[in-house]
């Protein structure tokens, strides 16, 4: 079997898992519904509860499985896919069992109205990233000829803006005009923007015109510094774009990180407050 077979096996044996927990708990809440009391105090509501309570803290390691792959990888806990299939899935029952421990409504107290409604975002924001991560990777392959790792981006600009200043000081003036005005302000460091989750080139043909109009009217020796001008503009451009998506990719984690965190405080307090009560 090819990695690639094993990884589609592995992804269905995890769909099916979900699908049969999904149907378990949904035939669960209709028995319930039709000859029982629906409510988070009694046998049933508690029993979703402790369920939910148990898959959210399963769900969690997976932060921790991030952050000690090699401990993992020696303990032969599982593998990387399979941490994360099971914290998506897992992460979703979650927010099913919590729904039928609140009978679908929404809580009154404070806490566990909180702990409700950063539950959803914390699963809907959980399905955004996923989104995410499936979608950048392959605009980035299919749109860009360029790769560079976040991290490395702000280096790789500044290294193109020094190249570009040496060459652009030895052009003739029509090219150093060009250059002052419109290349160096925009080789002065990554500039992130929101049209490239529109468009992925971000009209960087139309940004290239005004340089290939030139460059029909220099001498040959002139066209040749000014190709190289080019190039570096439109190698700039395409580090915009990468440094813009991967930057959404990582700022959605503090979208999702801090609250998920956050919920498992007020699962907690809402533990200990039904204990004590």
């Amino acid at each position: 079997m090819t990695p690639r077979q094993r990884r589609q096996a592995l992804a269905r044996r995890w769909r099916r898992a979900f699908v049969v927990a999904t149907a378990i708990c949904l035939a669960a809440y209709a028995v319930n519904a039709l000859f029982f009391e629906l409510s988070p105090a009694n046998v049933w509501g508690l029993t979703y509860g402790i369920a939910a309570a148990v898959l959210l803290v399963a769900t969690a390691l997976y932060s921790a499985r991030r952050r000690f792959p090699r401990s993992v990888s020696r303990w032969r806990l599982g593998s990387a896919r399979a941490w994360l299939y099971g914290h998506l899935y897992g992460g979703t029952l979650f927010l099913l069992l919590m729904l039928m421990h609140s009978g679908f409504s929404v809580p009154g107290g404070a806490v566990t109205w909180w702990l409700w409604a950063l539950s959803l975002w914390t699963v809907a924001s959980g399905l955004v990233g996923l989104a995410l991560q499936q979608w950048i990777p392959r605009v980035l392959g299919s749109g860009l000829e360029v790769e560079a790792l976040y991290e490395r981006i702000p280096d790789l600009v500044a290294d193109l803006r020094a190249r570009a200043d040496h060459l652009a000081a030895e052009c003739a003036e029509p090219i150093q005009a060009l250059y002052g005005q419109r290349l160096a302000p925009a080789l002065a460091g990554p500039q992130p923007r929101l049209r490239y989750y529109l468009d992925i080139t971000g009209g960087r043909r139309g940004a290239l015109r005004e340089l290939d109009l030139l460059h029909r009217l220099l001498p040959p020796d002139e066209q040749d510094k000014l190709a190289e001008l080019t190039e570096m503009y439109r190698t700039k451009l395409q580090l915009d774009a990468q440094y813009t998506l991967q930057k959404g990719l990582r700022g959605w984690l503090w979208l999702h990180v801090p609250v998920s965190l956050v919920v498992l405080i007020l699962l907690v307090i809402h533990v200990i407050a039904v204990w004590y009560y």
